[in-house]
């Protein structure tokens, strides 16, 4: 069986997209999946995306860790199947609401640019009302489970190194935890991710991304409407939300997502 697909980044963060609505594609073959997103021997991604229909949303993302097992929240991911669903004119408005593993989503693209080669998408996520103090490092859910620790200068890191040592930590080994490293400049943030799943550092992380926001305001005590720029390897994203005491609402992701070359693969 011959099914199409596309190849879509969001700053680094690569993931294969399929429209589940025309490919019946075998979603709990899990050994498939990760064979396709093997870089040499498949198609190579961080992750695959399959679309589907919704009764409640626009429609229904399901998000594949590269290791071939369901995941949970993608940030990026989420930004690149807004996009992909833009450019098939799954909705007609700039805004839509779709379905994902935490929940519903709302994101914001410019829909009259959605078949250029890249499009900025707004992505909406869910509010974080916990956060565990570790030391001097983070722990909270933005969707997806993430460590944040903060370093002086992250270029020198041995990120899958020191990553792999916290993921696989007693504490977190049964499920897994992303691993984030910060720096804070006077204008914007550094982030490095070892992501789970990966089990690699990744260009960007999008609910890694917006944790280490959220950890930045926390050990700088700021309140109120918050925004910041943040910097990783693979590009810039912008991270928005307010914060009322432990409260973090009105959380926005935004960046690019990037389509990159569309095939077809025979499963």
């Amino acid at each position: 069986m011959k099914i199409q697909f596309e190849k879509y980044h969001g700053t680094g963060n690569d993931f294969i997209m399929i429209d589940g609505r025309k490919n019946e594609f075998p979603i709990y073959d899990f050994g498939l999946i990760e064979g396709i997103c093997k870089s040499k021997f498949g198609i190579g991604a961080d992750g695959l995306i399959v679309i589907t229909e919704s009764e409640v949303a626009a429609f229904q993302m399901h998000y594949f860790n590269a290791d071939g097992k369901p995941g949970s929240m993608c940030g990026n991911g989420g930004r690149c199947a807004v996009a992909f669903a833009a450019k098939y004119d799954f909705f007609k408005r700039n805004d839509i609401i779709f379905l994902a593993y935490d929940g519903l989503h709302n994101a914001q693209v410019d829909v009259a640019m959605a078949h250029r080669k890249f499009v900025d998408v707004s992505l909406g996520m869910s509010n974080v009302s916990k956060y565990v103090w570790i030391g001097d490092d983070i722990f909270l859910d933005t969707g997806s489970p993430h460590y944040v620790t903060f370093e002086h200068v992250i270029s020198n890191i041995d990120v899958v190194l020191a990553g792999r040592k916290i993921r696989n930590s007693p504490k977190f080994e049964s499920v897994g935890v992303n691993v984030n490293f910060v720096e804070t400049g006077l204008e914007e943030i550094y982030v490095r991710t070892y992501e789970r799943g990966v089990e690699n550092e990744t260009l960007s992380c999008g609910t890694g991304v917006t944790a280490s926001a959220i950890a930045c305001a926390i050990k700088q005590k700021k309140e109120g409407d918050l925004y910041f720029d943040v910097k990783t390897a693979g590009g810039q994203l912008e991270v928005s939300f307010t914060r009322v005491k432990d409260l973090f609402s009105n959380i926005v992701l935004k960046g690019p997502a990037t389509h990159v070359f569309n095939g077809d693969i025979e499963i």
